[in-house]
């Protein structure tokens, strides 16, 4: 699950630096950006909810 995460969390930057590059300033831009941004935070949030805790590495 965590490398699925991490593979959707790298395309989706990869995607945003292409369309800021790529694409003309308009409204599909915009609209792709906030997809890309938006599947960016998700995945990044799953990854943090994801992550070993220290007190189990600990042996708290």
């Amino acid at each position: 699950m965590k490398s699925l995460l991490w593979l959707v969390l790298s395309a989706a930057l990869v995607a945003n630096v292409f369309l800021s590059f790529a694409v003309d300033r308009n409204g599909l831009e915009v609209a792709l950006s906030v997809v890309s941004g938006v599947v960016v935070l998700a995945s990044g949030a799953g990854l943090w909810m994801l992550r070993d805790s220290r007190e189990s590495r600990s042996g708290m």
